[in-house]
């Protein structure tokens, strides 16, 4: 595969901090300095940090709590300190989240409530952010829209949402830099939005089988008793046997946005630690190489836990002590390959 030199985003590399992703206990999550030094330190240049609004709200989603944002500064202020950049994100937005529980009160895609309510949190990070460079920091809107259809969120839906949070951010602050994920769970790129000068996000989930193999909160869509243990190349697929060749179609869309000249990262990826190790390390190097020649940049989910460098569980790694964190150092090494 040629290698890409146009993507018009830096080929940043590195983690997801989930410190705040989760909604409950709301009012708790704090990030760790030492993540973010250690990431430098290890060569990585990228922090997404997935955000629940519960954090920041007082009950009502125009009281906003000062201690839940003071949090997030700390994510933006260690980012900054450590050469780190910080991307924010809305795992959990305002009438939206890909995670089915706690159900969102609203739609943001359907109910303009709630897409005022979106744009607000959107204007007060803008706001709050200002005079702080695009080199580092950016925002991210939402994580992962879910699959089209006319009842929850049609295309022309996400189109009209992201359009308005782009430009209450550019009213406040023109220089910053937006980030949308794909539609179908960040798989399927938007060229719909490219005349909005905001970069697109990908993933690394596929195929399934290898990605999520075992996991618990998938048991609503997939039955694991019927799926083969992961293997690669040939990993179980929604009933596809996928090898190499099917990575690179799965990323061909995206390489051809890159390509046309819009920004384009990846913005989750990883495998969940039910998946042998070996198989793990095999097929996530395959999603290193595409990427690497395509010019993308990536970052892991997650830093620490079940997909992890650090305390990921496994039951097959032997485990070097880090600082009283179990590393995970082949899958570190791999990483810094790339």
């Amino acid at each position: 595969m040629k290698k890409i030199t146009d993507n018009s985003l830096p080929r940043w590399r590195g983690f997801n901090l989930v410190d705040m992703e989760h909604p409950f206990p709301a009012g708790q999550g704090e990030f760790s300095e030492d993540d973010f030094r250690w990431i430098a330190d290890w060569g990585f240049d990228f922090v997404r940090i997935p955000l629940c609004y519960l954090h920041w709200i007082d009950g009502n989603w125009q009281h906003l709590r000062e201690s839940g944002l003071v949090r997030v500064d700390k994510a933006v202020e260690y980012g900054r300190k450590h050469g780190v950049h910080v991307c924010l994100n809305f795992h959990r937005a305002p009438g939206y989240c890909v995670a089915p529980k706690p159900e969102e009160p609203f739609n943001l895609w359907k109910d303009k409530e709630a897409e005022d309510a979106f744009c607000f949190h959107w204007e007060t990070f803008s706001r709050r952010y200002l005079g702080i460079n695009s080199e580092e920091l950016s925002f991210n809107l939402v994580n992962e829209p879910h699959w089209p259809d006319e009842k929850k969120m049609t295309r022309a839906d996400h189109e009209r949402v992201i359009r308005r949070a782009v430009a209450t951010i550019r009213d406040i602050d023109p220089q910053r830099l937006i980030i949308v994920d794909g539609l179908q769970c960040a798989t399927d790129p938007c060229p719909e939005l490219a005349d909005l000068n905001i970069g697109q996000s990908c993933r690394a989930y596929s195929p399934f089988g290898v990605s999520h193999y075992l996991a618990e909160w998938a048991t609503d869509w997939v039955d694991w008793s019927t799926v083969p243990v992961p293997t690669w190349p040939g990993g179980w697929n929604y009933g596809e046997t996928w090898t190499r060749k099917d990575l690179e179609e799965h990323y061909r869309p995206w390489i051809e946005l890159a390509k046309s000249g819009i920004g384009v990262h990846c913005g989750e990826g990883g495998a969940y630690n039910k998946t042998p190790h070996d198989v793990y390390l095999r097929w996530f190097e395959d999603v290193l190489q595409i990427l690497r020649d395509a010019n993308i940049g990536w970052a892991l989910w997650h830093f620490r836990g079940v997909f992890g460098v650090l305390d990921s569980g496994r039951t097959d790694v032997e485990y070097e002590d880090w600082h009283g964190h179990k590393l995970d150092r082949k899958l570190l090494d791999l990483l810094q390959r790339y």
